[in-house]
Formats: structure tokens, C-alpha cells, sequence
């Protein structure tokens, strides 16, 4: 990392690390085109990979020479193995704690393999979302320059409280914070007022269009943005194909466009623009550029199957 930019941009200074803590899958993804048939079969090309949002983000960012990233996560005894390889693999750390009551959590991606490549998920959380205060140390924070915290962290009780004490370390020690809500079916079931007001102190907001929507209660995400932005310093509002917005301060200040694409299957998209943008924004690099890094990982991420960059390139 010698010749790196450190989080304020002088030259020749380590960035420090980014510290993940969120979820650890084990996707099955499933494409198939057209209507799922009713009753019957309908064909499909399944695969099995590794997944979870939080895993996603650690790997998009270690794909940045020079940076080091770190993933707190909880696994079953029944694939803890295969999930450490592909994170090293992927050139994460990673620092897996091994449930030994629940299995690994699995995800089943329903993919339509048609122009829009949408999905549907179907998910058994597992041990996944059962972290706690108890796994969670001071000394994680060592060495630490960005913490980023997986929104479906935000929707189970145990890590909740595994997010305060988490946040509270943080602050402590001057360590910015990000969140990506991760899932607008889940904050319905939390609530809005309840995810603000967990969120509080956070310094990053990462959310989807229809995220910062039901954050807001505003149509327009643009509005949404200005919004969330009077809550958190910091947001970015992640558009799909048509790019990102950056918002400060109540303002717009960066309308990022999009990269062209052809989507093979979306999912993970938005877990390669947070990797990628809080790689950059480590490496000193101003948010709106972030987001254009963020931009160009999301197209290249919905151009393959499974929501990992692939390792052989």
C-alpha cells in the first residue's frame, strides 16, 4: 500500500482499513426467463455461489490496489470453510464467527433472465443475522479508517444491539460510519422512524431509489436525497441504470450518470457501487468521483451471475 492516499488525500500515507461487519450467504441463484409456471416445472440455469450484502461490499472494495479490508460475519459450522476461502480468495480478511446453533444463511435468487435481469429473493437469514455485543471488540477497530455496517444488520434484535455498540466504538475513536439500508421490504417491516433514528450518528447513508423514497416519503429521489441529507452528512442515492445522486448539507451537489450495460442477472449491483465508492472515498478520493467508481462497479457487477467480482481478473 506504499504511495496510497491516505483518507485526506496525502500522498505517501497508508488509507488505513475498512472494517465490514454485516451478512454472510450462501446464494443459490436461479436463472430463468419469462413467468415462474405455476404447479409445474419451469427451466433454469442454477448456480451456487457465495453471497450476502455485506461479504458483496468487502469483496468490491478489496478490488482497489492497496486496500484493506476486513469482514466481521456469522456462519454455520456447514460451510464456514468454503465462505473464509472465498473472501481470501476475493482478498478480504475475513473474521468469521462460527454459530454453532443455526446454519449459514441461504438465499435463493430468483432471477428473469430477460432484458431487465430483475430478481426476487427468498431468504433464510440462518446465523447470518444472530451477531451480538458478545462478538464484537474493541481491538476490531484497530487500524480501522471506515467502518460500513450492512443494513440487515439494522433488522434483527441481536445485531441491533451488536449496531450500537458497534457505532458507539466508533465514534469514540473518530471512525466514520456508513449504512446501506439494503432492503425497502425490510425497512417496512422496522419502520422508518425507528431505522432514522438507529442511524443516528452515522456519517454515510448508501440507500436505493426506493429507499431513500420510503425514508422520506418523497416520490422524487432527488428530494429523498436532500432530504436524508439534513439526517446524515453524507448520502448518495444509488439510481440502477440511471447513476447515482450525490446530496450534502440538503443539496444535490453531484448528479453521477450511469455506465452503460447488459444485465445478466442485478444482483449484488448495489453492493459493487458501496465496496467500490468506499474503497475510493478511503483512498482520499471526493465523493462525486466515488461515485462514479461506484457507478462503473455496479455495471460491471450486473454483467455476471452472483453478486461477487469475479477473482480470475
Amino acid at each position: 500500500m506504499t504511495g496510497a492516499s491516505s483518507p485526506n488525500g496525502a500522498p505517501g500515507e497508508t488509507p488505513g482499513t475498512l472494517l465490514v461487519v454485516g451478512d454472510v450467504v450462501t446464494d443459490v441463484v436461479a436463472l430463468h426467463r419469462g413467468p415462474l409456471a405455476s404447479g409445474t416445472d419451469t427451466t433454469a440455469a442454477i448456480r451456487t455461489v457465495p453471497g450476502g450484502a455485506g461479504a458483496n461490499v468487502a469483496c468490491w472494495a478489496a478490488r482497489r490496489d492497496g486496500t484493506e479490508v476486513r469482514l466481521l460475519g456469522k456462519v454455520g459450522m456447514n460451510s464456514a470453510a468454503w465462505h473464509e476461502r472465498e473472501l481470501a480468495t476475493s482478498g478480504v480478511r475475513p473474521l468469521l464467527v462460527i454459530d454453532p446453533e443455526a446454519p449459514t444463511g441461504t438465499v435463493v435468487c430468483l432471477v428473469d433472465s430477460g432484458a431487465s435481469a430483475e430478481r426476487t429473493f427468498l431468504t433464510d437469514s440462518g446465523a447470518a443475522l444472530r451477531l451480538t455485543p458478545d462478538d464484537w471488540s474493541e481491538s476490531l477497530l484497530d487500524g480501522v479508517a471506515r467502518l460500513h455496517l450492512s443494513g440487515y444488520l439494522f433488522f434483527s434484535e441481536l445485531c441491533r444491539a451488536l449496531v450500537a455498540v458497534a457505532v458507539e466504538s466508533a465514534r469514540a475513536r473518530g471512525v466514520p460510519v456508513s449504512v446501506d439500508p439494503a432492503s425497502a421490504g425490510f425497512l417496512t417491516e422496522l419502520g422508518v422512524d425507528r431505522f432514522l433514528a438507529l442511524t443516528e450518528g452515522v456519517d454515510v447513508l448508501l440507500p436505493s431509489r426506493d429507499e431513500a423514497c420510503l425514508l422520506t416519503g418523497l416520490p422524487d429521489p432527488a428530494d429523498a436525497a436532500a432530504k436524508l441529507s439534513r439526517h446524515v452528512p453524507l448520502v448518495v442515492v444509488k439510481l440502477g441504470d440511471a447513476g447515482a445522486l450525490v446530496a450534502r448539507s440538503g443539496e444535490i451537489r453531484a448528479r453521477v450518470p450511469a455506465v452503460p450495460a447488459t444485465p445478466v442477472d442485478t444482483t449484488g449491483a448495489g453492493d459493487a457501487f458501496t465496496g467500490a465508492f468506499l474503497a475510493a472515498l478511503l483512498a482520499g478520493t471526493r465523493p462525486e468521483e466515488a461515485a462514479a467508481e461506484g457507478c462503473r462497479a455496479g455495471a460491471r457487477a450486473v454483467e455476471q451471475v452472483g453478486g461477487r467480482p469475479p477473482t480470475n481478473t
